[in-house]
């Protein structure tokens, strides 16, 4: 599968039910020295619109370990996590 068909999934958290959106709005993270996915960024919902005031928010990213299943049309995995206690680079 190519990752433009990927950017079209919506995302959704299994536990909750809670919608993220589609991937196209995520931002890939990925191990430079060997080019392995690590997961995706989710971008702040409230930097979308323009008229609000932005929070300082910590950035959340979805684990490519916690992908459940890739369906035809939506993306499942468990949980989020916060880029402020990742074992890798930003």
């Amino acid at each position: 599968m190519l990752l433009s068909e990927l950017a079209q999934k919506e995302l959704i958290q299994v536990e909750e039910g809670i919608r993220y959106g589609f991937l196209a709005d995520t931002d890939l993270l990925f191990d430079r020295s060997s080019g392995a996915i690590i997961g995706f960024e989710i971008r702040d919902r409230a930097s979308k619109i323009p008229f609000l005031q932005k929070k300082e928010t910590s950035k959340q990213y979805i684990p490519w370990s916690e992908i459940v299943l890739i369906g035809e049309h939506r993306i499942l995995f468990g949980r989020t996590h916060f880029l402020e206690g990742a074992d890798f680079d930003e």
